[in-house]
């Protein structure tokens, strides 16, 4: 294959694994034209390595059983029941920030770090809304998956590697024995809902896992529509992917506008216009908080959780110049196009959400050059659930506090499978 005219794709390799590095968006839009879904994989070596938090969940299944998953899951979705979990999220949002104003009451306590409260407050979210899981339930779910994360990360230098696993044993083990324990809570969750079903003659819970379990159900009779290890699975991918992408996205926005305290001021006046002085949240009318969804936008730009993409071919794609064979392993590289001064313009590295105002790709010269949400056939199935709950806490935060870089603050991103600060986020919150 010649790929001369495209400076940034060429091969390198992960242990003895080769991958085709990919950060030009017409090369992107030339393989990925019109290929379904159900023919983009995960690259094997990945498959292994991340099977203990993923199983066979949505992010990881391919081929006809891919098919089957989107088709279960997507109605989950649904704008009506969107709209039912609002008010969940509302609520778990609103306890954040009356802790924060309990916390701040202090003059010598104002500084939090932000960033721990919004992921335990987004994995309560994805909880209760997603799963139905009390928060007691969802926080013991919530913590193995966090530890099997860093123990998935602290061995991840080594993907690729002939044996890696007999080089870190101790991690392989203790994700194993996570991944068994997650497993048996997410059973006994599963179990019980199955039963409430059958005793009690109740209809399913708006929520992920009550559909699911409905789909599985047609007037009362059961069929194989998602085995139950195959909802176990899903239910992890969810509940890590569900909270994870949201609680980052907020936590780098509440850093920029730290420190561009004017579009603070903004996205307050576009509230008290769209919402109305200090009455209750209308969650019907977040659709019209636009500048906040220029910012939201600009945020996944800049501090995309989900720094790259792996994918790998189910078959032979052709291109300019040669055939990309069936197996290949593709590394895309988010970060890179959204930071390309080619693609953005001399001033890529700065925080301008107005650069959303008029265009959807923030002026991009390539539509392919924004991907905050993936692209083609495997986009992300819960970016509408991701917006909802985005402008919910950030319209309660900001109607509540004024933001104020700590100090303290050191600017580290780092990758543990997502795009994360690594010293945690202290703020300075001042109440209006």
């Amino acid at each position: 294959m010649e790929f001369l005219q495209f400076r940034k794709v060429f091969v390198y390799w992960l242990g003895t694994e080769p991958f085709l590095y990919i950060a030009e968006p017409e090369f992107l839009k030339s393989i990925s034209s019109g290929v379904m879904g159900k023919s983009w994989g995960k690259p094997t070596v990945f498959r292994k390595d991340r099977e203990p938090m993923f199983g066979s969940g949505l992010v990881m299944v391919e081929g006809e059983d891919w098919v089957r998953h989107r088709h279960v899951i997507t109605p989950a979705f649904s704008p009506a029941n969107l709209k039912a979990m609002s008010s969940l999220m509302v609520e778990s949002a609103k306890k954040m920030v009356e802790e924060w104003k309990t916390a701040v009451m202090n003059p010598e306590k104002q500084e939090i770090d932000v960033e721990k409260d919004i992921i335990s407050t987004a994995g309560e979210i994805i909880a209760k809304t997603s799963f139905g899981l009390s928060y007691e339930n969802g926080r013991k779910v919530f913590e193995k998956l966090r530890a099997m994360q860093i123990t998935l990360f602290n061995s991840n230098r080594y993907v690729g590697v002939p044996f890696s696993k007999l080089l870190c044993p101790k991690q392989t083990l203790n994700a194993k024995r996570l991944g068994k324990e997650i497993d048996k809570l997410l059973l006994e969750i599963i179990a019980a809902r199955n039963q409430s079903f059958e005793e009690e003659g109740r209809g399913p819970e708006q929520d992920l896992l009550g559909l699911l379990l409905a789909q599985n159900r047609v007037n009362g009779e059961k069929r194989k529509t998602l085995s139950t290890r195959e909802l176990v699975d899903e239910c992890k991918t969810f509940f890590f992917g569900g909270h994870e992408t949201t609680a980052l996205a907020l936590t780098w926005t509440l850093l920029c506008l730290a420190m561009h305290p004017s579009w603070q001021h903004q996205l307050r006046e576009e509230i008290r216009q769209v919402m109305g002085e200090g009455g209750e949240m209308d969650t019907t009318m977040l659709a019209s908080l636009n500048k906040m969804g220029w910012v939201m936008k600009e945020v996944l730009r800049l501090y995309p959780p989900a720094p790259n993409v792996q994918r790998q071919t189910r078959g032979e794609i052709g291109v300019e110049n040669g055939v990309i064979p069936a197996g290949t392993n593709m590394w895309i590289d988010v970060v890179s196009m959204h930071h390309d001064k080619d693609l953005w313009g001399e001033d890529v590295n700065e925080f301008k959400p107005q650069r959303f105002k008029d265009d959807m790709h923030g002026g991009c010269k390539h539509k392919m050059g924004f991907l905050p949400f993936g692209f083609g056939g495997r986009m992300c199935v819960g970016k509408n659930l991701t917006t909802m709950e985005y402008k919910i806490v950030l319209t309660l935060i900001l109607t509540t506090f004024s933001l104020t870089l700590s100090p303290n603050y050191s600017h580290s991103p780092t990758i543990c499978l997502s795009l994360r600060p690594t010293h945690g986020l202290p703020l300075i919150l001042t109440p209006l």
